[in-house]
């Protein structure tokens, strides 16, 4: 719930950012730059939000204190946003930062919670329900951009804020309760800083890939068999099949694990990515997309949970930080690429439809050693169930 509320917000914001920049006198043209040093803003505070969760979070309690006082602060900004849109516009931007910063709290800490709380079996479920938020709320943007564009924002923005805080709230009650119900932690072993920044780069690749597919090439692919009214709604047919198999995904990684669902998934979005290019009529693109879409599911919730594998020991929040500083690279570069218009100059239009496919493999390769490291910690786990039955 809270990622979905988020990632609303955050879809309200992109929209109604153009109106409320050119009252506060900022130029059409650094609207784009300002949603880049966005992404910049949540790049480098996820990270470290992540980070210093790991220290907090041995004190029960503290990081839902903590959430809960960033999240009355990023909620507080986001409310004024409207408000002072006609005053200044160095104060407008001075809000944008605070809510930028301190909306860092509401990702990485809440997932650390989970893999930090979570018994092992139900981390996969609670995962899916993590990623299928943001990714409805992502879903939600072509038809959000033509319906709430009327509105008055102050209206939207004061809604979007009281529900961000509310869900939020429920995280002080939730730590508790899940800190006294969650099993022993896990023996510590040496945590692999290396194994975790080549998970971290295939994520940087994987999310790549998906920002340009969707956001760039999708609309474009579509244009070539679809009229205006019909482009909307087969856009849609991507996160169907991600509504649709992100579920089963979960069934997936109990199984077989994260890694080896992300990896074997990426290999999947990235034919289906191709197909879509190679595609001669709408029913074959469409059918493309869906099976791309399916596969973006499963990879997102593969990545989620061999993320908190990754971090178990103590250092999920670092893991899950990490993660979403590489979705926001990801994003930035996506929106510089189309702010700057490199997406225009003729050598990168020409390679934009394979690079999605070019990533999910390149993303799949990188992805090997973390599935050797997951193979290795599921004999061990084994391995010492067995002696302990003994």
């Amino acid at each position: 719930m809270l990622q979905l509320v988020l990632g609303l917000a955050w879809v309200e914001y992109v929209i109604y950012l153009p109106r409320l920049a050119t009252q506060a006198g900022i130029k059409p043209g650094v609207v784009g730059w300002l949603l880049v040093f966005d992404q910049l803003i949540f790049a480098v505070c996820d990270g470290a939000a992540g980070a210093a969760t790991d220290r907090v979070a041995r004190v029960i309690g503290r990081v839902g204190r903590i959430v809960a006082a960033l999240t009355a602060i990023s909620t507080l900004a986001f409310l004024l946003l409207p408000l002072v849109s006609r005053c200044s516009a160095l104060l407008f931007v001075a809000l944008i930062v605070v809510w930028a910063i301190t909306s860092s709290a509401l990702r990485a800490p809440p997932l650390t919670l989970l893999g930090r709380y979570a018994p092992a079996g139900r981390q996969p479920w609670l995962s899916s329900l993590f990623v299928a938020g943001g990714g409805l709320a992502t879903a939600s943007t072509p038809l959000l951009t033509e319906s709430i564009a009327a509105y008055d924002p102050r209206i939207l923005f004061a809604a979007s804020a009281i529900a961000v805080l509310a869900v939020t709230l429920s995280i002080v009650w939730a730590e508790k309760t899940l800190a006294y119900s969650a099993p022993p932690e896990p023996e510590r072993t040496e945590f692999s800083a290396r194994l975790l920044i080549v998970f971290l780069a295939a994520m940087l690749l994987a999310q790549t890939g998906f920002q340009l597919h969707n956001s760039v090439n999708s609309p474009l692919l579509f244009a070539k068999f679809a009229g205006p009214g019909q482009h909307l709604s087969l856009l849609l047919v991507f996160w169907i099949g991600f509504a649709l198999c992100t579920p089963p995904a979960t069934q997936l990684v109990a199984h077989v694990g994260g890694a080896r669902v992300t990896l074997a998934a990426a290999v999947l979005a990235a034919g289906a990515a191709a197909a879509a290019a190679l595609a001669t009529n709408v029913v074959l693109l469409a059918i493309a997309q869906f099976i791309c879409g399916a596969a973006w599911g499963c990879v997102m919730v593969g990545a989620v949970v061999a993320a908190l594998a990754i971090g178990r020991r103590g250092r999920a929040g670092t893991a899950a930080g990490g993660l979403f500083s590489m979705f926001a690279v990801a994003t930035m570069a996506r929106i510089a690429l189309v702010t700057a218009h490199g997406d225009r100059v003729p050598a990168v239009a020409s390679a934009l439809p394979w690079l999605p496919a070019v990533s999910w493999v390149a993303a799949a390769l990188l992805l090997l050693p973390v599935l050797s490291a997951e193979r290795a910690a599921q004999t061990y786990r084994r391995a010492h169930s067995s002696a302990s039955s003994r």
